[in-house]
């Protein structure tokens, strides 16, 4: 097997607003049918945030994976955040989640967003499992927290009931087994760049200069459009994926892909052939956004469903448009 960059993923941790929404609630307040959220999105619940920031979720999420790792936050050489959405347009997150942590004060080391929308988890293990390649670095914390539910429109009922809030993190720690990473790849089709956007809060509208409307601050999605791109390019990205590997999809253990939407789902276990070994939390956590793909993975690793030496491809598509994939192997 041949692991281009070792690391084992040593803690993970994850957190989950209380305030957990079935879709009865959201199918009265839309006006539409029982049963209509499940059938079109294939989510029967989601968590939506109260009073809790993209911080805060995200350093109770870090908490919980340190303790899993047996470290401390001064044991971490870098925390990357890997989210779309934010507190603020500035500072950037991860030293916002780093701040979270009294103790942390007396520790200097780097805080470092990456924003791949959707696929942000993905791009940081990759950028982590470089970073352990170094003497400098032990311990990589990667963290994603999302808020999706704060750029919903009600009026958008598919793109309005599909979505949740929550955050996941883990520890990528250097380590002497033969666990890591095999194969990272991302694609771009800039075609589709505007295809899933949220226009308002940057400076093309930004909010001195318009105000707020649902319609400009919220997300829009051209579904079909997307779908038929992503049907179009996902078998040939899995194909050059793997041709780049010793591994096929069959020898694959897990594929723990963005929790996008039932079609977007379905269209993934046509492609494997099968769906028994896609991990589908869709209806229990809803469209996450990037924290999607941690909350899948650490949820499965926590209850034992994904054990140590199996192969994980995790794979996930995001607005600009992109796909990106990474195939490790779990050790501890």
């Amino acid at each position: 097997m041949n692991i281009q960059r070792k690391f084992s993923i040593s803690g993970v941790g994850k957190y989950l607003p209380q305030n957990n929404i079935p879709s009865h609630i959201l199918e009265r307040e839309m006006g539409v049918p029982d049963g209509w959220v499940q059938e079109h999105t294939g989510v029967h619940t989601r968590h939506i945030v109260e009073t809790e920031t993209n911080s805060q979720m995200g350093a109770a999420a870090l908490k919980e994976a340190l303790l899993d790792a047996k470290i401390q936050i001064g044991d971490i050489d870098c925390l990357i955040a890997a989210s779309a959405t934010f507190d603020y347009i500035l500072p950037n997150r991860s030293c916002l989640i780093k701040s979270a942590f009294s103790e942390a004060n007396k520790y200097h080391f780097p805080c470092i967003d990456i924003n791949t929308v959707c696929a942000s988890f993905i791009s940081a293990v990759d950028y982590a499992s470089m970073l352990l390649m170094c003497n400098d670095y032990k311990h990589v914390a990667i963290v994603s927290s999302e808020i999706s539910s704060k750029g919903l429109n009600p009026v958008n009922k598919q793109i309005f009931s599909m979505f949740g809030d929550g955050a996941a993190a883990v520890v990528l720690s250097k380590t002497e087994k033969e666990g890591g990473l095999l194969k990272y790849q991302m694609r771009t089709y800039s075609e589709n760049a505007t295809d899933a956007i949220i226009e308002g809060g940057g400076n093309a509208f930004h909010s001195r200069d318009y105000k707020y409307d649902s319609s400009l601050f919220s997300l829009k999605i051209k579904g079909p459009k997307l779908l038929s791109k992503i049907e179009q390019e996902l078998p040939g990205f899995f194909e050059t994926f793997y041709d780049a590997t010793d591994q096929t999809l069959e020898t694959t253990d897990w594929i723990v892909p963005h929790q996008t939407s039932k079609v977007g789902m379905e269209m993934l276990g046509k492609i494997n052939g099968s769906c028994s070994n896609i991990v589908n939390l869709l209806p229990v956590y809803g469209n996450c956004i990037a924290a999607s793909i941690p909350l899948a993975l650490v949820t499965q690793i926590q209850k034992g469903v994904i054990k140590e030496n199996q192969l994980c491809m995790m794979v996930g598509m995001a607005a600009g448009l992109s796909i990106g994939g990474c195939l490790i192997k779990y050790v501890r």
